[in-house]
């Protein structure tokens, strides 16, 4: 019997349905006017466990999992561009509906990519607007809601209840986790939007009793769920940022409705953090599936990453973990499949295969403990209480709960009779000591893709797997911890510039080779931070150090936030002076001596090409040609003495975007007492800069704002550092 935390009453006990040996399962789907990144898929594979449970344990299981495609795609979302896609699919003329479908498909094919079983019904909310409408239309006479100029309101205060699921049952708290919705119709500031009239040139609306409008967002799960599920819905999930005020709502619609308890077990699973942050795509770390194929990762390494943590913790999730993960499911992989074929010639014993799954069974029905199913399926792989045959049935009927498509899995100890033979050369060599001609073998395999394996008196050969193949294109980092820092150490040449790319090879070739023109390969280090392109930035990088010995190159695994990978290029960084260009910046002369010259002055912090003056902190504006003192420099060119960095520090890696990072940096340095010189003369063009161009309004607006944020948390009151008043 499966035992879940039930949201609702704050404890576990075991899922009981309403109809006997039959469970119903309603998931809170996606909103599909953009990408689910896996943070939500986090919380699929949550319902996808449940139910796989359910199912191995012999339950039938019907499991709903709606579509959001009204409620928050709303037509100002649409309108303002704050996605390139939508903005894109707008300038085609695409419709909202449309656009929901595309992505609408992305979900599936993501949930399909990580083996998620397909839900038994997709429900769209744009369909089943009727229903939700005969729902408000009942709370309406129960005198549970209220109309006002044909919006239609929620009575929070007529539902006493209200609050138990989330615990938000204080006022205060209420009223602060409604304040987005800020609405002077409301009676009760905390009332949540049932119905709500469409206003002039609004296209997403229905008509209804109360005039054209479209409905809220809680009302459409009430409608779905119940209409498919019936009244009595045995188990409810999401993640925990649906509990409220979504689940909320919802059980105050459903239960005012029915006038009984709808649900009767709630489960949530935790956030998924990237680098210790919530996910966001305003934070730039909202990676979704396409993004780890890109990457060269198996996806299903993710899915075997949210096995290692129960649903209720939170995942810290990164490359390096998820790299990890996908070293040790292919390791499980090797093992099937060697117990598979050595089963050839083994009996099964049945009760060794009954004893072993009920173990690891009952070990998931204690509150879903994915980890201690991962522990125990390693212990059954060292395990010498079981056959080969034992563990390979073992591993398969279990696959059925875990859902890593272990009997899909390639035979990679299939050699081709190519190999074979080279294998069989290889051992005759290898028992006559000819270890010379035997290693020029086994780079022959290597080369061809195969991993060879030497034990004392054998070898095994198989294909390499996606991991082993990736880290032979090229070594890559996660983060800039894995950097050692050389803030303190001895410098060993004059001059050292750093860029970061982020794809486009065009552009990194016109920065990086003009550096090359203009420097001298005896007087300059050249790091260059490969930010996790997925074109061909790092190939040509590559090429480029070939017949370039001052040239460094370090790839990253993913795009690291622009202060992180900055602060990778000050901590590998052994030059006297340290000069960061942006790859927009095509140098035309020789810029390192007019540099040097600038920073000769100790009291100078920061030298660079444009600066940026304030009164205010409020309103930066450049010097307009002008060089000379300023009060921030721009990152087109950001120039300083390493010394200064043992008490300046490094950048602040919170600041994921490049925009106001430059900002916040060079008030570090006037904190210290240090001036910031622009010269307006340095021998540099400035170029499309992608950081900016590449993104919609809306991106470029949200962004800003949450640096400038940053910014102005740490530096406002702070005018005495500016130049105006000194």
């Amino acid at each position: 019997m499966l035992e879940l935390y039930d949201t609702l009453t704050r404890k576990k006990s075991a899922l009981r349905p309403h109809e006997k040996g039959k469970f119903s399962v309603y998931t809170c789907g996606p909103t599909v006017y953009r990408d689910a990144h896996i943070g939500n898929l986090r919380s699929y594979l949550m319902a996808d466990w449940i139910r796989r449970t359910l199912e191995i344990l012999g339950h039938e299981v019907t499991h709903i999992k709606n579509i959001t495609d009204v409620g928050h795609m709303r037509q100002e979302v649409l309108e303002q561009g704050d996605d390139k896609v939508i903005a894109a699919a707008i300038a085609e003329g695409k419709t909202p509906a449309q656009i929901a479908e595309f992505y609408t498909q992305r979900f599936l094919e993501d949930e399909s990519t990580i083996n998620i079983l397909p839900a038994n019904e997709f429900p769209k909310a744009t369909e089943h607007v009727n229903e939700m409408i005969e729902i408000i239309g009942s709370l309406l006479q129960s005198a549970l809601a209220y109309e006002v100029d044909g919006n239609i309101y929620y009575d929070i205060n007529s539902f006493p209840t209200y609050g138990n699921l989330s615990g938000n049952i204080h006022e205060s708290e209420l009223q602060e986790a409604v304040r987005v919705e800020a609405d002077p119709l409301k009676r009760d500031p905390r009332d949540f939007t049932l119905w709500k009239k469409a206003e002039g040139g609004r296209t997403l609306k229905w008509a209804s009793p109360w005039g054209d409008g479209f409905p809220g967002w809680h009302i459409e799960c009430s409608a779905m769920s119940m209409k498919y599920l019936g009244k009595h819905i045995d188990v409810h999930t999401g993640g925990v940022d649906n509990i409220f005020p979504h689940h909320e709502g919802e059980i105050a619609q459903s239960e005012g409705y029915t006038g009984f308890q709808v649900v009767n077990h709630w489960v949530h699973g935790q956030h998924l953090l990237a680098d210790g942050v919530k996910m966001a795509k305003s934070a730039g770390n909202a990676f979704i599936i396409p993004d780890l194929v890109e990457r060269g990762i198996d996806p299903l390494a993710f899915r075997y990453l949210c096995m290692t943590a129960k649903y209720r913790t939170r995942i810290n999730f990164t490359f390096t973990s998820l790299k990890a993960c996908e070293t040790a499911l292919n390791k499980l992989r090797r093992h099937y499949i060697l117990f598979s074929k050595n089963s050839q010639n083994q009996t099964l014993n049945n009760e060794t295969v009954k004893e072993w799954k009920k173990r690891l069974i009952g070990i998931v029905c204690e509150d879903l403990n994915m980890p201690g199913l991962v522990d125990g399926i390693w212990r059954l792989i060292e395990s010498s209480d079981a056959a080969d045959s034992d563990k390979a049935a073992i591993l398969s009927s279990i696959d059925n709960l875990m859902g890593l498509g272990l009997d899909s899995t390639d035979d990679m100890y299939d050699l081709p009779e190519k190999i074979i033979g080279k294998s069989d050369e290889r051992t005759e060599l290898r028992a006559s000591l000819d270890y010379e001609r035997s290693d020029r073998l086994r780079t022959e395999m290597e080369e061809l893709g195969y991993m060879v394996e030497d034990a004392k008196d054998y070898s095994t050969i198989r294909l390499k797997d996606s991991s082993e193949i990736r880290e032979e294109r090229w070594k890559t980092i996660s983060s800039s911890s894995e950097i050692a820092s050389k803030v303190f150490s001895e410098s060993v040449v004059p001059v050292t510039v750093g860029v970061v790319v982020n794809g486009y090879p065009d552009d990194t070739q016109r920065c990086v080779s003009s550096l090359i023109k203009w420097t001298e390969s005896d007087q300059t280090e050249i790091i260059v931070i490969d930010n996790g392109s997925t074109d061909l930035t790092g190939e040509l990088l590559e090429e480029m150090t070939k017949d370039q010995e001052n040239l460094h190159i370090l790839h990253a695994d993913h795009t690291l936030g622009d202060g992180s990978a900055k602060n990778i290029l000050l901590k590998m960084a052994q030059g006297e002076i340290f000069v960061l260009l942006d790859p927009s910046v095509e140098i035309k002369g020789n810029f390192i001596k007019p540099i040097q010259g600038l920073l000769k002055d100790p009291e100078v912090g920061i030298a660079g090409l444009a600066g940026l003056k304030t009164e205010d902190l409020m309103h930066f504006h450049d010097g307009e040609g002008e060089s000379g003192q300023v009060d921030a420099m721009q990152g087109y060119c950001f120039a300083l003495r390493r010394e200064d960095l043992k008490k300046v520090g490094l950048m602040r890696e919170s600041f994921r975007y490049y925009r106001n990072l430059d900002l916040d940096y060079s008030f570090q340095f006037k904190e210290q007492g240090l001036s910031i010189i622009a010269d307006h003369t340095l021998p540099m063009e400035l170029h499309e800069h992608r950081g900016w161009t590449a993104l919609s309004e809306g991106e470029r607006d949200e962004l800003s704002k949450k640096n400038y944020g940053r910014f102005l948390k740490k530096w406002r009151g702070r005018t005495d550092l500016l130049i105006s008043n000194k």
